[in-house]
C-alpha cells in the first residue's frame, strides 16, 4: 500500500512541476516582449511578471521538482529491480536532462528578474516545447518499458519535435502577419 501512495504523490509532483515549467517559459516570453515595450507600459508589465515568476517558480516549480526527486527516488528504493532494468536507465537519462532543462530555466529566471533579457521571444518559444519533448519521451518509456516501442517511442518523439518546430515557425508567421 504504502508503494501505491508514494507512486501517486510522485505523479502529483511529476505534473505540477511541469505545469510550473510550461508556465514559467511563457511568463519570460512575455517578459521578454514587455522590456521591448515604451514606459510606463514597459515598467509595470515587467513588475508584474517578475511578481507572477517569482510566486511559480518557488511556489510550485522548485518545490514540485524538489518533491518529484524525493518520491522518485523512494519509488527507486522501494522497487531496486528497476534499475537493472534499461528502460528505467533511459527515463532516468530524460530526468537528468529535464533537471538540466530547470536549471537553464533558473538562469533565464535571474537575468529576467534583473531585467535583462538575453533570448528573443522566439528563441523562448522554442525553448518552451523541450519540456514537451521531455513529457513526451518519459511517459513512452515509463509505460512502453521494453527496447523496441522505445525504439519506436524515439522515432515517434523525433517526428514529433520536427511538428513542434514547424507549428512554432506557422505560428510566428502568422503573429507577423498579424502585426
Amino acid at each position: 500500500m504504502l508503494l501505491l501512495y508514494v507512486k501517486s504523490l510522485h505523479i502529483i509532483f511529476i505534473v505540477t512541476w511541469f505545469a510550473g515549467l510550461f508556465y514559467i517559459v511563457r511568463l519570460f516570453i512575455y517578459q521578454t516582449e514587455a522590456l521591448g515595450k515604451q514606459e510606463p507600459e514597459r515598467g509595470i508589465l515587467s513588475e508584474q511578471f517578475k511578481i507572477m515568476a517569482k510566486r511559480l517558480w518557488f511556489g510550485i516549480t522548485w518545490p514540485s521538482a524538489i518533491l518529484t526527486l524525493i518520491f522518485g527516488t523512494w519509488l527507486l528504493v522501494l522497487m531496486p529491480g528497476y534499475l537493472q532494468q534499461g528502460f528505467m536507465q533511459v527515463k532516468l537519462a530524460f530526468v537528468l536532462l529535464l533537471y538540466v532543462y530547470h536549471f537553464f530555466c533558473q538562469n533565464i529566471y535571474a537575468q529576467l528578474q534583473n531585467g535583462e533579457a538575453k533570448w528573443t521571444s522566439n528563441r523562448l518559444r522554442v525553448w518552451n516545447e523541450v519540456a514537451t519533448v521531455f513529457l513526451v519521451a518519459i511517459i513512452f518509456l515509463i509505460v512502453l518499458k521494453n527496447s523496441v516501442d522505445m525504439l519506436w517511442g524515439l522515432v515517434g518523439l523525433v517526428l514529433f519535435s520536427g511538428i513542434l518546430m514547424i507549428a512554432i515557425r506557422i505560428y510566428k508567421s502568422l503573429r507577423q502577419k498579424e502585426h
